[in-house]
């Protein structure tokens, strides 16, 4: 693997190999639907999108601290009067997110195929643990990857441990996912190259602006565009 520029490459899990924020959409519309009773489907998404910032801190990424966002929104948009057969089906719908069936995004297979035993492949994905197992192992990439790195939050500290532990440091590796916010940013920030492999439904809270001027950063329209990016690096 020495021969190469790059050692070791990072990929995020959730809309990077496999679509995830699609499901969450579909759980959020029903949840409205649940509450149409009580409130506009506008209203009630802005009031989501605010308890599951404010939940971060307590439940980190992952379905369970959206199901538990779901609930606290019902609570208060009901003024605590929300019936128990409400949330009952808020509970259906959280453990439906937990069993939806894995799509793997354009492209991954052949990609992965192709750089596995040339480079150390590593994934590293926030999220809940058994879901983020789950849907590796449905997925059928676990073979590809070197190691896997289910993490609370993607920091710079985050991406210098994990490239320093599996390959040659940040300065060898490279993180490529959706997220700018997540996969890109903080990545570069540790010293490794980001590449951006935008997808059209990632979640608000991972908006960020794009680092153009940053040296190591990349961006391509899908991964089947990765290995012609990593020839021009070599």
């Amino acid at each position: 693997m020495s021969k190469h520029a790059l050692t070791t490459i990072g990929f995020d899990a959730d809309d990077t190999l496999w679509q995830n924020e699609q499901y969450y959409r579909l759980t959020e519309a029903h949840f409205t639907e649940l509450l149409a009773d009580f409130a506009e489907g506008p209203k009630i998404s802005e009031r989501l999108l605010e308890a599951e910032k404010r939940n971060l801190a307590h439940y980190g990424f992952g379905i369970k601290g959206f199901t538990l966002s779901m609930i606290e929104t019902a609570i208060e948009m009901t003024d605590g009067s929300v019936p128990a057969g409400v949330i009952a089906q808020i509970l259906d719908i959280g453990r439906d997110l937990l069993s939806h069936p894995v799509e793997t995004m354009p492209h991954v297979q052949d990609t992965l195929e192709a750089l596995a035993g040339n480079y150390l492949l590593v994934l590293i994905t926030k999220g809940d643990l058994f879901d983020q197992e789950r849907k590796l192992a449905q997925s059928g990439l676990g073979d590809f990857f070197d190691a896997v790195e289910i993490v609370s939050d993607k920091t710079a500290v985050t991406y210098r441990r994990i490239f320093s532990k599996v390959g040659d440091g940040p300065e060898r590796a490279m993180m490529v996912g959706n997220s700018l916010k997540s996969d890109i940013v903080p990545a570069i920030a540790a010293g490794s190259y980001g590449v951006f492999v935008p997808h059209e439904l990632t979640w608000v809270v991972e908006h960020v602006e794009e680092p153009s001027d940053a040296p190591r950063f990349r961006k391509i329209a899908n991964l089947g565009e990765l290995r012609r990016l990593l020839d021009q690096l070599d």
